[in-house]
């Protein structure tokens, strides 16, 4: 049998396993070690052991742990709900104020955590019922929720690009930094999308009532110190990184041990918050390090093939497709496995393939990694089985049906797709923030 036909039959079989409803790890990891076993005999079975071993040398995973239970420190001790309140009081005078502050709670709460699915939780559980207690249009502030959750996986310390940069051998550290500037223009476009909406049709977002404005400074101020912690939390972690007083776990461990702080001298760290937390980040840690731990040996297995390699020939050589080209069709792939698959496992199924074939035509890979996010981003919210339509549909009130959800997210589609077609024709916006940070 050819190297190419193993190929094919080691993806069929894991994407069979995949329609099982088998864990993403299990499946791509068994499909591994067992390919290995029949190609290599009794020495390939050892490849799982090895992939394990090259998880548990890599320093920047540490990473990992310390951000999601920074985030779920700040969620499960409802230091977060403090941002939503102060975003009510400063921004509700204006028409969708409550909706674009939404928004700016979302890029909080991504900069905290790193997970789309803990920005749908507090938008859906916090914002959406203050939102709709206010008569703001369900449809819209249901994209809002959706389109703001999805910066999770962008914003640093995004998780996805922890396991990116694990199967495309990237630095961590760049990747985060390389997110930080497309994630802004992405929430700055939602922005502007909403002000001008409302702007032009007010009764999608009505101005608060002057007796609900009708609050003292010394409260608004109030409100404004508490909200802005969670902005010192990343502040303090963030700065000495970027400056190079710290590395990336260094400042990671600050991120946690700051959010640890403020929810104990808040009265909010309770032994019921701490276990919640730590009970949580042990679950989210295990889940990626087996999905890495999978990838790895796939990938091992499929580099070994020279599947990237076949690819790139049939790409290039024979059907002689432009670069671009190629990356565009990659992009749409995504999209297409975006609609039954998850981000992870999307990554872990064509990285193998894709990340070579990037380096091979010459591209950068950070600057990829990016792309790959975005369209993840968009995948997410893409119907008919977008991962973010279902997590709003379990998380909404009975009042907002599938169809609202669906219809919710497509003026926030075309803008996402208009940031990607912006980080492709400038990659400067994901590559200055890195190159600059590094190259001091």
């Amino acid at each position: 049998m050819s190297y190419e036909a193993i190929a094919i039959l080691m993806f069929s079989s894991m994407m069979l396993l995949l329609m099982t409803g088998q864990r993403v790890f299990a499946a791509i990891g068994f499909v591994a070690v067992v390919s290995a076993f029949f190609l290599y005999g009794t020495g390939g079975s050892e490849l799982g052991f090895t992939a394990s071993m090259k998880l548990m040398k890599w320093y920047p995973l540490l990473t990992l742990p310390m951000f999601v239970f920074m985030g779920y420190v700040m969620s499960e001790s409802r230091i977060a709900d403090d941002l939503y309140r102060m975003f009510h009081v400063w921004m509700g005078p204006i028409n969708g104020g409550l909706a674009i502050g939404t928004i700016a709670l979302m890029v909080l709460i991504s900069a905290m955590n790193g997970l789309s699915v803990a920005g749908m939780a507090i938008g859906a559980t916090i914002a959406l019922p203050e939102l709709l207690k206010r008569n703001y249009d369900k449809i819209m502030i249901t994209g809002v929720i959706q389109a703001g959750s999805s910066l999770g996986i962008l914003v640093p310390p995004s998780v996805v690009l922890v396991l990116y940069a694990m199967i495309a051998r990237q630095p961590v550290g760049q990747l985060w930094l390389a997110g930080v500037f497309p994630g802004l223009l992405m929430a700055f476009l939602f922005i502007v999308y909403v002000a001008v909406r409302c702007r032009l049709q007010p009764h999608l977002g009505p101005a608060l009532k002057d007796d609900e404005l009708n609050i003292p400074m010394a409260e608004k101020m109030r409100l404004l110190r508490a909200g802005l912690l969670p902005v010192f939390i990343f502040v303090t972690m963030m700065v000495p990184f970027v400056n190079g007083w710290t590395s990336l776990v260094e400042s990671s461990a600050l991120g946690a041990v700051s959010a640890f702080v403020v929810a104990c001298l808040r009265g909010r760290m309770s032994r019921e918050v701490f276990e919640n937390s730590m009970r949580k980040t042990l679950g989210i840690s295990c889940m990626f390090m087996w999905i890495i731990l999978a990838a790895l040996a796939f990938g091992a297995v499929f580099d070994g093939l020279g599947a990237g390699r076949a690819l790139e020939n049939l790409f290039v050589g024979q059907l002689g497709l432009n670069p671009w080209v190629i990356i565009i069709l990659m992009q749409l792939s995504f999209l297409l496995m975006g609609t039954f698959l998850d981000d992870t496992a999307m990554l872990v199924i064509v990285a193998p393939l894709y990340v070579p074939l990037v380096k091979a035509l010459g591209f950068d890979l950070v600057w990829y990694g990016v792309l790959y996010t975005i369209t993840c981003q968009i995948a997410y919210m893409t119907p008919p089985f977008g991962y973010n339509l279902f997590l709003m549909k379990a998380m909404a009130p009975p009042s907002i049906s599938i169809i609202d959800i669906y219809r919710s997210v497509i003026p926030f589609v075309f803008v996402m797709v208009l940031a990607l077609i912006m980080v492709m024709v400038f990659p400067e916006i994901a590559l200055w923030l890195p190159d600059y940070v590094y190259n001091k």
